[in-house]
């Protein structure tokens, strides 16, 4: 058992739900990447007669405690899904207010980020992002960059469908000369050099990927929860990564593969 986890073990009050479930949990077959697709903020806002802004800012909440549940757990790289390509659809002040909120969140945690040895990382088109936007990420990923514990990677103006695009047009400009592998796509897409999503969780019960990762996402087990994002802590992703570990990964096979073997 490694330190972070005894360390998380010895935190936990010995009769709670959260101990209960992580006493269950083998830290020798842990997902070496989650990948999450934060999605109900709306409808929790909704059925407390509230704005959406409501929803999004609880939901912040929620990203605190799955973070450091994850840096607790030594879960080499989490990805949350914030703000999604197609997301500039919606009200031009629903979008403003998400940007703030993530300069906010920047602002209030990146010195408990760094402290905690965690890694911050984003993927998308962020040359697109408002300049402040910008700055901020990249503040937070210099002064992060040295950080060997969990890659907080988010995903900002991010479609896995883009993403596919802009790595097919990278190999274009590279001028390839060969028939294009999965080798080649892989070297071009964003999230180069992170491990494939062992485990997608998908929180307010739509079963639906969303166009989150599409290529990285080919083998991952996924797990669905009816809970609402804001309401999701901590046993939430314990109860999660238990159910990836009663799962049998066979990646095509017939036989199932071992956790080692599949590393």
């Amino acid at each position: 058992m490694n330190q972070l986890f005894k360390e998380f073990e010895d935190k936990l009050d010995p009769s709670s739900r959260e101990a209960e479930l992580l006493s269950s949990i083998d830290p020798d077959k842990l997902p070496r990447h989650i990948a999450i697709i934060m999605d109900g903020n709306g409808r929790w806002a909704k059925q407390r007669h509230l704005p959406r802004v409501a929803g999004h800012r609880s939901g912040i909440e929620s990203v605190r405690a799955v973070v450091e549940t994850a840096a607790r757990l030594s879960i080499p790289v989490l990805t949350l899904y914030a703000f999604s390509a197609e997301n500039w659809k919606r009200p031009r002040e629903e979008i403003s207010t998400l940007m703030d909120l993530l300069k906010e969140y920047i602002q209030k945690e990146l010195d408990t980020i760094h402290r905690n040895n965690i890694r911050f990382l984003t993927i998308g088109r962020i040359h697109e992002l408002p300049a402040s936007v910008k700055t901020a990420l990249s503040a937070a990923e210099m002064q992060t960059r040295d950080n060997t514990g969990t890659k907080m990677v988010v995903a900002l103006n991010y479609s896995g469908r883009l993403e596919l695009v802009d790595s097919f047009n990278s190999l274009l400009e590279k001028g390839v000369d060969h028939p294009i592998g999965e080798k080649d796509i892989d070297s071009r897409l964003y999230t180069v050099g992170l491990p494939e999503p062992d485990l997608l969780i998908r929180t307010s019960g739509e079963m639906r990927v969303s166009n989150f990762l599409l290529w990285q996402i080919a083998y991952a087990e996924i797990v669905v929860t009816e809970v609402l994002w804001p309401d999701f802590r901590e046993r939430h992703l314990l109860e999660a990564v238990l159910e990836f570990q009663r799962r049998e990964r066979r990646y095509g096979g017939i036989r199932s593969v071992t956790f080692e073997s599949a590393r």
